[in-house]
């Protein structure tokens, strides 16, 4: 078996573990209460801003020549919600990174690598740094594509592949910062890079899949955790 598809397995089955059960709908119900308070508070507001923005353009003024302003209302709608989406998919993996990746971590270190050495050098502040500078390049990379959506296979692989990046990004350093040295974190990031992402596609895709798509901020953490430490085991034995 691969080591992709190995991480992805080993994931699943700790999905059965009571520890990681109670971790599993914390991140995606966190980000849903977070942004349907949100919403409900600045919805009119945000609507609003795009409304007017888009009321300067003169396909509005087109519009109105045809009394179709409608479409601008409709338009304001689907443009929020294109940015409230990914916004909550980052919420949700912030909140697996800072809640439930230390219990991730250790309780994947305790089953699987007991003999493994700590000799991390970075800790919270480094692992914010990532995880913010990586929600930054999502979301930039998401209003960047949002045009590729009217080509219809671009509205299925432009999500898929930035939430990829933003998932890979996200969990490899917090897999193994704890363990490894920041050289130690190069070399592996740079021998796996192909990996890592293949990994970040196959999970992104269960995104798409009702139900799994609940488990998938936590599920990102275990397989991300279990195929970084394999790799700095295997890095350190000369494998």
């Amino acid at each position: 078996m691969s080591p992709v598809l190995q991480a992805l397995a080993r994931a699943f089955a700790a999905l059965s573990e009571p520890r990681i059960l109670g971790l599993l709908l914390l991140p995606p119900l966190g980000s849903l209460m977070l942004w349907t308070v949100l919403g409900w508070l600045f919805w009119d507001s945000w609507t609003g801003m795009v409304r007017g923005a888009l009321g300067l353009t003169t396909v509005a003024g087109w519009l109105a020549d045809w009394h179709a302003l409608w479409v601008v209302d409709y338009t304001a709608v689907l443009a929020v919600l294109a940015a409230i989406l990914p916004a909550m998919l980052a919420t949700a993996l912030l909140v697996t990174e800072i809640v439930a990746m230390p219990v991730i971590v250790a309780w994947v270190t305790q089953r699987h690598y007991p003999g493994l050495r700590r000799s991390g050098e970075d800790g919270l502040a480094a692992s914010l740094v990532n995880a913010l500078g990586a929600v930054a390049v999502f979301a930039v990379v998401w209003v960047l594509t949002l045009p590729l959506w009217l080509t219809g296979i671009g509205a299925f692989l432009a999500p898929l592949l930035n939430s990829a990046w933003l998932n890979q990004r996200m969990f490899r350093h917090d897999a193994v910062s704890g363990h490894a040295t920041r050289a130690e974190m190069a070399t592996l990031f740079a021998r796996s890079r192909g990996e890592l992402f293949v990994l970040g596609v196959l999970l992104s895709l269960l995104l798409y899949v009702p139900l799994f798509n609940l488990a998938v901020p936590v599920l990102s953490g275990l397989a991300f955790t279990h195929f970084c430490l394999a790799r700095l085991e295997r890095l350190r034995t000369g494998a």
